[in-house]
């Protein structure tokens, strides 16, 4: 007989982690912190499990993901919406937080999905500088908006916070360089993005932690990846319409952002962008073209490490 597959299913909260075992049905709780995470990890390792699955939920996680790594455990990091409607289509409707560990564990023994790559730590520093700066320009975008709303009596402490948010913000950026600076691989990734028009740092240090499959894949995966690429809605001689739909939130908002600004002085996107939309298509579609061709670009200059070459784009 061949021995069994083991999957083991973690649910996730800030206390505590629960986690299945599969096929054994042995279940245990520990609390989330270092002192839980070494015990689970402990137990499991006997185990030799085929994966260790636990989903992605920001920030929780990552602790158990990291120590777990580095105790030789096969982590696999999982999207929350896909196990739940794997669930779903199992016909499991009730949640609790030992059914979910249980569906997380069946969908690793099922759906066999790949191991995650853990990011460096230098690496993840980025990640996390990047999302301070998106909330830092989130609440400065808040700050403006009421400034235009709010009578002058209240303009002083709101523009206060706008310098102290500038401020935050010239600070991450320096930090964001010297990150970059330090690793020769990062540098070498990063020069030939920033010689791209339309590119600048933010979008550059976003695709580079957030995409690292970028100059991996070939241009229809990639835009998939990070959900830019229009879904196919048909069924007989129906031909719905298509639709753009998940993917890599925070790499898409990026882009979406970038090319804002690039349709208005790309030399290939601004005619582009034009020429979709004097053929009568909506400027939502003929953006998302645009930043799909721009991502198109991007990923061919990361596969032959070249620079950007208006010809050849």
């Amino acid at each position: 007989m061949e021995p069994q597959e083991i999957n083991v299913g973690i649910d996730t909260s800030s206390k505590q982690l629960d986690i299945y075992v599969r096929p054994t049905g042995q279940f245990f709780s520990v609390t989330n912190n270092k002192e839980g995470i070494k015990d689970a990890i402990k137990q499991l390792q006997p185990l030799k499990p085929q994966k260790v699955l636990i989903e992605s939920t920001g920030r929780l996680e990552l602790e158990f993901v990291c120590a777990a790594h580095k105790a030789g455990l096969p982590i696999v990091v999982c999207n929350p919406a896909q196990v739940r409607n794997f669930a779903k289509s199992a016909g499991r409707l009730a949640k609790t937080d030992k059914l979910d560990a249980i569906d997380i564990a069946h969908f690793g023994e099922a759906m066999k999905p790949r191991l995650s790559s853990i990011k460096p730590e230098k690496l993840r520093n980025i990640s996390d500088l990047l999302t301070v700066r998106n909330q830092c320009l989130e609440m400065s975008t808040m700050q403006k908006n009421r400034l235009k709303r709010m009578p002058k009596s209240v303009h002083r402490p709101i523009q206060a916070i706008l310098k102290a948010i500038k401020k935050e913000l010239e600070g991450v950026d320096k930090q964001l360089d010297k990150l970059v600076n330090s690793v020769a691989e990062w540098r070498q990734k990063r020069d030939p993005l920033l010689s791209a028009k339309g590119v600048g740092n933010v979008l550059a240090y976003t695709l580079m932690s957030k995409l690292p499959e970028l100059g991996k894949l070939n241009r229809k995966e990639i835009a998939a990846l990070v959900g830019i690429a229009p879904m196919n809605r048909d069924s007989g001689s129906f031909q719905g319409k298509r639709y753009i739909r998940g993917g890599r939130h925070r790499v898409r908002t990026v882009l979406f952002v970038s090319m804002m600004s690039a349709i208005q002085c790309h030399p290939k996107l601004k005619p582009m962008y034009e020429r979709l939309v004097a053929a009568g298509k909506p400027k939502k579609v003929a953006l998302i073209a645009c930043m799909r061709k721009q991502l198109t670009i991007l990923n061919t200059m990361v596969k032959n490490n070249t620079y950007w070459d208006e010809k050849m784009a």
